[in-house]
């Protein structure tokens, strides 16, 4: 077994807790845009109100992630991935009362 304190970083819980949500994203928009562009996609979405819901439900991994590294005891990367999701929360809080 790799010896896994080396990856026991804030960086690395804030990047992975940044660059899931994302990857997440991408899929969704992959599988159900069909043949539109994104600023397409983007739009339909801003018509539908559902901004707010498409950023929550691409963040809910995060909390995998953060059982993940709890358990491996990784606990700076633990604290990174929380600190990353609760500037998601943030992100969404304003662009749901901000807009």
């Amino acid at each position: 077994m790799t010896d896994l304190r080396k990856y026991d970083k804030l960086a690395t819980g804030v990047l992975s807790g940044f660059l899931l949500p994302v990857l997440i994203a991408a899929g969704v928009y992959l599988f159900s845009s069909g043949s539109g562009s994104l600023s397409d996609y983007l739009s339909k979405l801003v018509r539908a109100d559902i901004v707010t819901h498409i950023i929550s439900l691409c963040v809910f991994p995060n909390i995998f992630l953060f059982l993940i590294y709890n358990r491996l005891d990784m606990l700076k990367a633990t604290r990174g991935v929380l600190g990353i999701t609760i500037f998601w929360a943030v992100v969404v809080f304003a662009v749901k009362f901000l807009s």
